[in-house]
């Protein structure tokens, strides 16, 4: 086995159970909105969810990403695998490029109605925290991680690069998820590097407008550029509602009917 991967799945659990645990605590000290449903409600399905997508890809891709970027460099596959650059010069490339890349994926699933039906389920939460950032269906969770694999592949992305971006991108979910008051000047500054909770909750309002706008999950810039940028629901962060006004039942919090979702249409008001 590649020393590689010896620790990457210990840093990887670490990571995860560092930042939910900070997040997790900061939105019990300092909410940015009062919850309509309760965390006993909402997180067994979405905690549900995760474990599922994390075992699928363990099972499916054993190796996953970077496994794909240690073959692609013994192979000498990809663009930056061809270019003499310093090591930590491809290191910063992979993982910018990889952030657009998600940004762009992101995008497609919310364009594409087939793709739609299966990021939808991410998007029926009622409430937002820290465990909406890891609620994802599985389909999508796969289909994501072929896009990066042959992403990856073809970039020649170093395993390094893959490891940092993968654990980056996983912790800015959560945070950018996070019900945490973080105040507008912080949140103005950091906005200029990273995507904030405020920024990303106008993207889950119910208001299809602002459904369809800041796609970033990492790195702000994508939705600046490419025109998808919203600074703040019309309605205002405290007053706004939350999810899609197809899925509002209580009763769609529930593993087994997240884990359907994609198969039953729309229901009707």
């Amino acid at each position: 086995m590649n020393p590689f991967f010896s620790f990457e799945v210990w840093v990887r659990i670490g990571a995860f159970a560092a930042v939910f645990a900070v997040l997790a605590v900061c939105e019990t000290l300092a909410p940015r909105r009062s919850p309509s449903n309760e965390r006993a409600r909402r997180w067994p399905g979405n905690l549900g969810v995760a474990i599922i997508d994390a075992a699928a890809v363990r099972i499916i891709f054993p190796a996953a990403a970077v496994g794909a970027a240690l073959a692609a460099e013994a192979r000498g596959w990809g663009l930056l695998n061809h270019l003499a650059a310093p090591g930590w010069a491809k290191v910063i490339v992979a993982v910018v490029v990889l952030d657009l890349l998600i940004y762009v994926q992101h995008v497609l699933f919310h364009k594409f109605p087939i793709l739609w039906r299966l990021h939808r389920m991410h998007h029926s939460d009622l409430d937002l925290d820290v465990t909406t950032g890891l609620r994802f269906h599985p389909v999508e969770i796969i289909a994501s991680m072929l896009i990066k694999i042959v992403a990856v592949v073809a970039l020649g992305a170093p395993a390094l690069a893959v490891l940092i971006f993968e654990i980056a991108l996983n912790a800015a979910s959560m945070f950018n998820h996070a019900n945490i008051r973080l105040g507008p000047h912080l949140d103005r500054a950091l906005r200029l590097v990273l995507v904030t909770p405020d920024m990303h909750r106008v993207h889950h309002s119910i208001v299809p407008r602002e459904t369809n706008s800041n796609f970033g999950f990492c790195l702000p810039w994508w939705d600046r550029l490419f025109d998808t940028y919203r600074r703040d629901p019309e309605a205002g962060h405290a007053a706004m509602t939350i999810g899609l006004r197809a899925f509002r039942d209580p009763r769609e919090l529930r593993l087994d009917r997240m884990l359907i979702q994609p198969l039953r249409p729309e229901p009707t008001r």
